[in-house]
């Protein structure tokens, strides 16, 4: 089994500004290279071991690329045929690693509800699901496994890892990471989650939005807010700008829902004096993302040539460990 272990945890420490310091969880070393992959496996087993999924069947799921890519690969070493339905935000390079694995890939293009794609996703699923035998949706917004995931292992690592955990930084996608680590720590943590503008999760309003990972246009089922953890949304041209200045200070090439989460943190100077460490979930790395975060001219056609620049008020990092 090439996908039967995970890979040891991994940390670093940056400096966000001239007074407060940052763990940093970097999930790109797990197989298929993000946080993804413990979700993707955790869905899977679970299915197997319920009895809704044997060798031979179709799995189908709606992602924008992590997932995607963790499920391909993991159902090709284990005998199941794989769709990935994804959106025009998908990069090229994700789609062409699920592709790689021997996934089929459809792609919706009509908006939904809220000018998202997600719901849109999910109606085809739906469809697809009702009008198909032997097919097994994981769905990764509503299964209680992707919570799990991040309870049994993400949380677990933090804890075991990092002492005196004051502070917990967590970017809200699907929230599986969010839910899992909140259920964890329970109140002794406090949780800074982080959205991108245009979401809804969080009560927003819908907006376009263009980088993968964080944010959706469909609240997702798994989700139930807490009034012991705060919430900032950021603007994805401020996400974009930390993701640049990470890779040209410090030499880390970030994916862009790590950007978008130290960004938030940035935005918060309330948190920054909290006793005990400040720990930030990376979930992948910047490699997926060289057409579109760290390409000057998509990011210009998208958020103008102001957001190629290393300016503004955010904190300039530096490392403080490797």
């Amino acid at each position: 089994m090439l996908h039967s272990h995970r890979s040891q945890p991994s940390f670093t420490k940056l400096r966000l500004n001239e007074t407060v310091d940052v763990v940093v969880k970097i999930e790109a070393g797990n197989p298929t290279g993000s946080i993804k992959y413990k979700t993707a496996r955790n869905l899977l087993d679970r299915g197997e071991a319920q009895g809704h999924i044997e060798p031979g069947w179709d799995v189908i799921e709606s992602s924008s690329g992590n997932l995607g890519i963790a499920l391909a690969a993991l159902c090709a070493e284990r005998g199941y045929k794989f769709t990935c339905v994804v959106d025009p935000i998908a990069s090229e390079q994700s789609l062409a690693t699920i592709k790689a694995h021997g996934a089929q890939v459809h792609q919706v293009q009509e908006r939904d509800a809220n000018g998202g794609f997600l719901g849109t996703r999910i109606s085809y699923i739906q469809r697809y699901d009702s009008e198909n035998k032997k097919v097994y949706w994981t769905n990764q917004y509503a299964h209680p496994a992707n919570p799990e995931a991040h309870f049994l292992y993400t949380a677990k690592e933090i804890d075991e890892h990092v002492p005196n955990i004051g502070l917990l930084v967590i970017g809200a996608g699907t929230t599986g990471t969010l839910m899992g680590c909140s259920k964890y720590f329970g109140d002794r943590v406090r949780i800074l989650a982080v959205d991108s503008v245009g979401s809804i999760t969080f009560g927003g309003q819908p907006g376009d939005r263009h980088v993968p990972g964080l944010g959706t246009s469909c609240r997702p089922p798994i989700f139930k807010r807490s009034d012991w953890w705060d919430f900032e949304a950021v603007p994805e041209r401020e996400g974009i700008a930390m993701c640049r200045r990470l890779a040209r200070k410090l030499g880390y090439l970030a994916g862009g829902s790590t950007g978008l989460v130290l960004a938030g943190l940035a935005r918060r100077p309330d948190h920054w004096g909290i006793e005990g460490a400040i720990v930030v979930i990376s979930p992948d790395g910047g490699e997926k993302y060289l057409d579109t975060i760290y390409n000057d001219d998509w990011v210009a056609g998208r958020f103008g040539l102001g957001s190629l620049e290393l300016q503004g008020d955010l904190p300039e990092p530096e490392n403080t460990e490797s």
